[in-house]
């Protein structure tokens, strides 16, 4: 290897000691951030970002032993010829370690700011994906333009139709790319969030788990997989049902037979309402005759919670805790029914 192949001459001038002790720091400054900034986060991002830092750790490891072995290398070179020949190949191996580390580096305190901008619900990966996808080829464009010496500039301009073919075959890849970013750039909504996706028609409802490149990874009631295209979900209406301090408003139909004592039958619903600890105790739970026909009189009872998700474990057991006290109260009733709407 010599410089007709490669720049070693600016290869031993990057690979420098300065160069080692300032992603060093880079690393440290990381980890310093999740000691100062992350500690309130929860159990899950944790053990996340311990998994992350095992594995930074391990590239350091890594980083640091081929630059020792580079660095001894080429303290002796000049009294052994055949270290000599094996210090470029040992300079090139510990600038492409010290490359890895810095984008996993950069990737993770990217991984972190996300995460204090969300503290409530988890992080897609697309946003720190294109960050590390954008930034390896920076430094893949930087590497052959320096250290190879190689003209990037007439290879760029002569690939140009082949790029516009390229971008037409992936059309729909790149159009749901895009509209992944801009759900997350207008923070539409987070990991854990529950949406209803109306397309048309057709309503689909679930928790968000991922949104990947291409599509977003919806967990059903049922704990089925819903996956669908960033560029449905960013045309279709989405309302979210999991923001802070906007509580879902549920209600819950009960019918009774003409004769019934109402005011009775109200007060105890609403006391069913209130003994279930996921009813929410402000706003209070209110019931109230709803209407009135040939086959009795009908009184519908609101409350709210704060998990959309449990929103049919909530609603038995309040329907379960209303029939029992309407029992108890020797109240006539007919079978309930049950809707849901979102608060507005």
């Amino acid at each position: 290897m010599n410089d007709r192949v490669i720049q070693t001459s600016r290869l031993y001038q990057i690979m420098d000691l300065e160069t080692y002790v300032l992603l060093a720091i880079f690393g440290l400054t990381a980890y310093l951030v999740y000691r100062f900034f992350l500690f309130r986060v929860s159990e899950e991002r944790h053990r996340n970002l311990k998994t992350h830092f095992k594995s930074l750790t391990n590239y350091f490891l890594i980083f640091t032993a081929s630059y020792g072995i580079f660095y001894i290398a080429q303290e002796t070179a000049s009294e052994f010829d055949l270290v000599r020949r094996l210090v470029p190949y040992l300079a090139t191996l510990c600038f492409f370690s010290g490359a890895i580390f810095f984008v996993k580096c950069s990737r993770l305190v990217v991984l972190q700011y996300l995460f204090l901008g969300s503290m409530r619900a988890g992080v897609p990966l697309l946003l720190v994906n294109i960050f590390s996808l954008v930034l390896s080829i920076l430094i893949g464009f930087w590497t052959v333009n320096t250290i190879l010496g190689v003209q990037l500039a007439p290879l760029l301009a002569t690939s140009a139709a082949f790029s516009i073919i390229l971008g037409l075959a992936l059309q729909d890849t790149l159009g749901n790319l895009f509209a992944g970013i801009s759900l997350q750039i207008d923070k539409t909504f987070e990991i854990g969030d529950w949406l209803e996706i109306m397309n048309g028609s057709t309503k689909t409802v679930g928790q968000v788990k991922e949104l990947s490149w291409r599509s977003t990874l919806l967990i059903g009631f049922s704990d089925e997989m819903i996956t669908l295209p960033n560029k449905i979900v960013a045309q279709c209406q989405v309302s979210n049902f999991s923001p802070e301090n906007q509580p879902i408003l549920r209600s819950q139909i009960f019918k009774f037979p003409f004769g019934t004592d109402y005011h009775q039958a109200t007060e105890a619903l609403e006391q069913a309402a209130s003994q279930i600890s996921e009813v929410r105790a402000v706003p209070a739970p209110l019931a109230f005759v709803q209407e009135m026909n040939d086959y009795g009189v009908t009184i519908k009872l609101i409350y709210f919670i704060d998990n959309y998700g449990r929103q049919y474990l909530v609603g038995d057991k309040v329907a379960q805790c209303a029939l029992e006290l309407l029992k108890q109260q020797n109240i006539p009733f007919f079978r309930p029914t049950i809707n849901i709407q979102q608060l507005t």
